[in-house]
């Protein structure tokens, strides 16, 4: 099979089309002919050599979510049939997606939708999936709570936004750009702000007299931490789920100081990483996966816009995806 390779980290052109064995489906496992695998900065993360969560063993296939069909299963799997079209997450390590083929977890894989088409189901397991799992099951936004979403035009901010909506929040977007912008308020954005502008976070407190967020979601870093802390009312909470900045810059000790222990305004500081709750917490992660589908089905949620690459231009993917010049979900097609 073709698959899209790394033999060492760095920057996007590491990422080389080569010849491997067809992987074989183990115990457990289900073998998918993948039609389109979702393109995430968790992806780039691993490709650049920043630290991750998980290992990432040379050589490497990058891509944690997949879309296609079954051609093969593993012993003891009953919960699939051969032929069925599924999306969900691909290998053992989150890794494997760049393929024609991938052997994975049965029990991380869903069918896909009536009417969808693969390419547009890719990305449900990772930003899809996790939007709904974060803002339901870690963040507990309920309805009238304020919640801000930053880069909320692209492929996770596009379900967060609407996820938030759907459960009877205020949402206040963070883009970039005018055109992004529009597109938080298409979605179902209350108020849309440039976050990388300075002042932002004055902006918000204005937005909400003064008061603040009940939640706030940070993927800077870890040296942005302090920002997103600012803009917290009394009991809120910020839900950390990624890091496209630096990893290495300092968190301001005296904001989290202020956060927990003087004042101590009840703030809660969150970690979240979606593959610990389907690992650890599946049937709830199964409930609110349903519960997506069902916003899916009756229309409260629709999906992203979708950038499709063929999978010998994965680079130009990432190097997008870098940039920040990507609106909706980015996908590779073998």
């Amino acid at each position: 099979m073709k698959a899209m390779q790394m033999s060492e980290t760095g920057p996007a052109d590491v990422l080389e089309l080569v010849e491997l064995p067809d992987p074989q489906a183990g115990p457990g496992e289900a073998l998918v002919r993948v039609e389109a695998a979702g393109v995430n900065f968790m992806d780039v993360l691993r490709r650049k050599g920043v630290p991750f969560d998980m290992p990432t063993p040379l050589p490497f296939v990058p891509g944690a979510e997949v879309a296609g069909t079954v051609v093969a299963l593993g012993a003891g799997v009953e919960s699939l049939a051969v032929g069925d079209r599924v999306f969900g997450q691909a290998g053992p390590l989150g890794n494997g997606g760049y393929a024609e083929l991938v052997a994975t977890r049965a029990e991380g894989l869903f069918p896909v939708p009536a009417g969808l088409d693969p390419v547009r189901a890719a990305g449900l397991s990772v930003v899809g999936v996790s939007a709904a799992v974060l803002l339901i099951g870690a963040a507990r936004l309920k309805a009238g709570e304020t919640v801000f979403v930053p880069a909320a035009a692209g492929g996770f901010g596009s379900y967060a936004v609407q996820v938030a909506k759907a459960l009877g929040a205020t949402v206040i977007a963070g883009a970039g750009t005018e055109e992004k912008r529009k597109i938080a308020v298409d979605l179902g954005a209350d108020h849309v702000i440039d976050y990388r502008a300075p002042g932002w976070t004055e902006e918000i407190k204005r937005l909400t007299g003064g008061r603040g967020v009940d939640v706030a979601l940070e993927l800077t870093g870890p040296g942005h931490l302090a920002e997103t802390l600012s803009v917290l009312a009394t009991f809120g909470r910020v839900v950390a789920y990624g890091y496209v900045g630096e990893y290495d810059r300092p968190i301001d000790s005296a904001a989290v100081k202020a956060s927990l222990f003087n004042p101590a305004p009840g703030h809660e500081l969150i970690g979240f990483n979606v593959g610990y709750w389907f690992t650890d917490r599946q049937a709830e992660t199964g409930a609110i996966t349903g519960q997506l589908m069902g916003w899916l089905a009756d229309g409260t949620v629709s999906l992203p816009r979708v950038t499709s690459f063929p999978l010998a231009e994965a680079a130009a993917a990432h190097t997008l995806l870098e940039r920040g010049a990507t609106i909706g979900k980015v996908v590779l097609v073998p």
